[in-house]
């Protein structure tokens, strides 16, 4: 009696409305999850609380491409963009193939660097770069300290 007539042309309209919407919405979803920065950034932060020299790692799978600067992390996949700032910092980020990834990489800072002041030279170099997006798979964090020179290398 009080229902809606089902042979209603407008009831059929608005259930095509409601329908196109719904797949609209539903097609929009993101089909995998975002990346993980925060727990990248808690990987740096816990490396460079360290009161000595460290390292650590974290698996990025779901991230594409990362772009680490002095304060922060951020990481963007099929999921979206995710972005974490670090608690401890400034930290320096370093490029493949540099000097500085040798050094994260495991090698002594006095193998790579002549002097304690090139060293440090590099670091202000590599805190003053523009943070770009690169691809990775893993983070690689490394607290280096080489006559009075204290760093967090990351990479």
């Amino acid at each position: 009696m009080f229902g809606v007539p089902l042979d209603a042309w407008y009831v059929w309209i608005g259930l095509a409305i409601v329908s196109s919407a719904a797949f609209g919405v539903v097609t929009t979803l993101p089909s995998a999850a975002p990346p993980d920065a925060a727990g990248a950034a808690r990987t740096v932060d816990s490396v460079a609380a360290s009161a000595y020299a460290a390292t650590g790692s974290h698996p990025l799978p779901n991230a594409e491409s990362v772009r680490i600067g002095t304060d922060s992390i951020s990481a963007r996949g099929a999921g979206g963009t995710d972005h974490a700032a670090f608690g401890y910092g400034p930290v320096v980020p370093t490029i493949e193939g540099s000097r500085l990834h040798m050094v994260l990489l495991g090698e002594p800072p006095s193998r790579m660097f002549v002097s304690p002041s090139r060293f440090e030279r590099a670091i202000w170099h590599a805190r003053r770069a523009e943070p770009e997006w690169r691809g990775s798979e893993r983070l690689t964090v490394r607290r280096v300290q080489w006559e009075g020179i204290d760093a967090v290398l990351v990479g």
